[in-house]
């Protein structure tokens, strides 16, 4: 009797939990992802064997819409009881990258594991448990953030960013500064720590970029945005994708080719356009209205995970909203942004658009997170 009073109140929990979903952002990613899928078509459609990618696509899609409803299903307070155990996994994964023969190399960046048909990238899977993990820590301190909680939790985003930075990807990394400097700033970290730690990464990144830690074409395609008028073999080489992705974009006018009818697009003009240049498309083939639409969506995704920010019961829920919410932010406008030609090539994807399976599933995960903290504000 004990057991099924238990399992009883469970269900009403749950039942109770979901009533209060937020069904206009399941709604926006819902939409997010549909035009994402036919931009993956139109970008893939007769590149090889085009149907695969669409096909893996749908398949993550499906994928990440049942790991968002996993993890929306499980009250968040619990996952402070497994933050430690996730986090050492993952940072067990990260290393487990960079051992020659078991993780993969792709474009200079070991950062994969190949398992059959399929390549999963921890440090994707890694921002939604730091996330989780910092908030958890953060938002328990009741005595407050001094020097001594600051280092600690700085170092749960240092320790897998150290990682990243080996394989080398310092656009992923770069993710992770995004996120730590929102949570940290919302928790209360005194500003005096907070400017010490923007020179810190300002310092950081110049050093990388000036020492040896990355390709010659590496940094180029990280600095070249600065400097778009160098005709220099070497910059024409590193900023051709860029050049591609903008001749596309401009093509598109107010209105676009139409769906499918993008010159660039469908003559494979565009590298990596299914996942790295993706914004390509919506700008070619629905132009400036299509595309401005698009970013209205995604924007609109971000505004209902602060708005979750704002409405979360306690602090633990309200730093995870503001790390979902710095996570996607950030992918937004670095992504938009190298298609623009404004910020530099990082291979960071546009959420819920871009072709990939790690980042779909992650994607997923995190706004799983933002709808398990909604559907418990009154709880």
């Amino acid at each position: 009797m004990l057991v099924n009073n238990r399992v009883s109140v469970k269900s009403r929990d749950m039942s109770a939990a979901w009533r209060h979903i937020d069904f206009v952002l399941v709604g926006l990613v819902a939409l997010a992802s549909l035009i994402g899928a036919l931009m993956v078509y139109s970008a893939t459609r007769g590149k090889g064997n085009g149907t695969d990618f669409i096909q893996k696509h749908v398949i993550f899609l499906t994928l990440g819409a049942c790991l968002a409803a996993a993890v929306a299903s499980v009250d968040y307070v619990r996952y402070r009881d497994w933050a430690r155990l996730v986090f050492t996994l993952g940072f067990l994964g990260l290393v487990g990258v960079l051992i020659p023969g078991i993780g993969s190399v792709h474009k200079g960046i070991r950062a994969w594991f190949d398992v059959g048909p399929i390549q999963i990238q921890p440090a994707e899977f890694m921002k939604v448990v730091v996330i989780v993990a910092v908030a958890s820590y953060v938002g328990t301190r009741l005595e407050g953030i001094r020097l001594k909680e600051t280092v600690a939790a700085l170092a749960l985003f240092v320790v897998p960013m150290g990682l990243i930075l080996l394989q080398p990807d310092l656009g992923t990394a770069l993710v992770y500064v995004a996120i730590a400097a929102g949570m940290l700033a919302v928790s209360g970290v005194p500003a005096r720590y907070l400017i010490a730690l923007g020179l810190i990464g300002i310092l950081s990144v110049t050093a990388i970029l000036t020492s040896d830690a990355l390709d010659n074409y590496q940094k180029a395609r990280l600095t070249t945005f600065v400097n778009p008028d160098d005709t220099s073999t070497a910059a024409l080489t590193a900023s051709y994708n860029t050049r591609q992705a903008q001749a596309a974009i401009s093509l598109g006018g107010m209105t676009g080719s139409g769906y499918l009818q993008g010159q660039y697009t469908s003559g494979r003009s565009v590298p990596e356009q299914q996942t790295d240049f993706i914004f390509t498309v919506p700008a070619e083939e629905f132009g400036f209205v299509g595309s401005g639409l698009l970013l209205a969506i995604l924007a609109a995704i971000v505004w209902r995970v602060w708005r979750t920010a704002h409405l979360a019961r306690d602090t633990v829920g309200t730093l995870i909203c503001v790390g979902v919410m710095c996570l996607f932010a950030f992918h937004i406008f670095e992504n938009v942004g190298m298609n623009l030609g404004i910020m530099p090539v990082t291979g960071i994807p546009l959420p819920f658009i871009s072709y990939g399976g790690s980042s779909t599933l992650t994607a997923f995960a995190a706004i799983g997170l933002v709808l398990n903290v909604h559907s418990r504000r009154f709880t």
